[in-house]
């Protein structure tokens, strides 16, 4: 375990300002955390190491999220960088919700999907429960922005919450790619002045083959998008259907793109009943949330590292009925648990091959 705590804490100190008891706390709170799967502190605590008593160890622990706040930023350059993720990628915007008591946790995910990975980059706590607003959703993505160019977005997914008029014009006019899905009951003004609903215009359509609607403007409660949006639909099985707006110029492809959107919803998984159990946490309050949060995040890179180093190029078998015998993050996962208690060197090696060196604190160069 020492060899792991020491290529943890040699990478971490040069991008989080800590002291040296906190940061091996940090880093217990990260090996603790992959191998006990659980953020429950009373779970944690036992990974400090020393003669100190139980409740002197779960107090650390206590201190350490009151005390210390942990970067967003860094965090997410880390992941990043971590996962050789500077190509061209597919993000994805959603929430994830649960209740503690009477206290709602309402998180809003911008996370990173591909083929592999499926990883939270940035997130907002919301201060209440429901959907997220417009002024959270740009405020998420320009601090995005502010770490990473625009280019480096290959499409913006996201689901029928985050629809709207200005929304869709920030995103336009940052130049990001988008396949949002949007309600039947929206619409539409076409480029000859009229207006329709989508259900309307969906009405001639009575193929299950993806059919593109429409360009035009979408209307939202504060007015129209003023660039207008292409509008592609598809009858799903349970003859529902599938409208995504986007802003690319190829709309069939904007609905294989939104396929990839799932992804997100698999990362909440990870997150949570199939993975780490974030909702065992008894902590509300958003600063000491948004720290458990980064070492999750953490977590699950390192985790994603062991399945690069056990899996190399191979793919995951799949099974008779066709899926994947196991995800990618739950054969990291259970190598990662392995390697701490029968390995260390190799987990310590799996952290060690792609993490930064040196500060990632310098903000992104204009």
């Amino acid at each position: 375990m020492t060899l792991i705590h020491s290529a943890l804490s040699a990478t971490l100190g040069w991008h989080f300002a800590l002291s040296k008891s906190r940061l091996m706390t940090l880093v217990v709170l990260i090996a603790g955390l992959a191998q006990s799967r659980t953020v429950n502190l009373s779970h944690l605590a036992v990974h400090l190491s020393g003669p100190a008593l139980y409740a002197s160890k779960y107090r650390r622990l206590q201190r350490f999220f009151q005390f210390v706040r942990l970067d967003q930023a860094v965090a997410a350059r880390m992941v990043v960088h971590m996962l050789n993720l500077e190509r061209p990628k597919y993000l994805a915007l959603d929430r994830t919700n649960w209740k503690l008591g009477s206290r709602d946790i309402n998180i809003l995910m911008l996370a990173i999907v591909t083929r592999r990975f499926r990883v939270p980059l940035l997130f907002t706590l919301l201060p209440h429960q429901g959907n997220s607003d417009t002024g959270h959703r740009i405020a998420l993505m320009r601090r995005y922005l502010s770490l990473f160019p625009a280019a480096s977005i290959r499409c913006l997914l996201a689901d029928r919450e985050f629809i709207g008029a200005e929304w869709m014009d920030f995103l336009n006019e940052n130049n990001i790619p988008f396949a949002i899905r949007v309600k039947v009951d929206m619409t539409v003004t076409l480029d000859d002045g009229h207006t329709w609903s989508l259900a309307t215009l969906l009405r001639r359509r009575r193929a299950r083959c993806a059919a593109i609607i429409c360009k035009g403007r979408i209307n939202g409660t504060a007015g129209a998008t003023r660039e207008p949006v292409r509008l592609v639909a598809k009858r799903l099985g349970n003859n529902e259907w599938l409208i995504v707006a986007t802003n690319r110029p190829d709309p069939k492809q904007a609905l294989n793109d939104y396929r990839k959107r799932w992804g997100i919803e698999c990362l909440f998984g990870d997150t949570k009943t199939r993975g780490l159990n974030l909702e065992d946490t008894h902590i509300t309050n958003p600063e000491k949330l948004e720290n458990l949060i980064i070492i999750a995040m953490l977590a699950i890179t390192w985790a994603y590292r062991c399945a690069t180093s056990t899996m190399g190029m191979k793919a995951i078998p799949r099974k008779s009925h066709g899926r994947r015998q196991k995800s990618w993050f739950r054969i990291g996962l259970d190598a990662l648990r392995d390697w701490i208690v029968n390995s260390p060197k190799a987990a310590a090696n799996a952290w060690l091959a792609k993490a930064p060196r040196r500060s990632m604190t310098i903000s992104k160069q204009t």
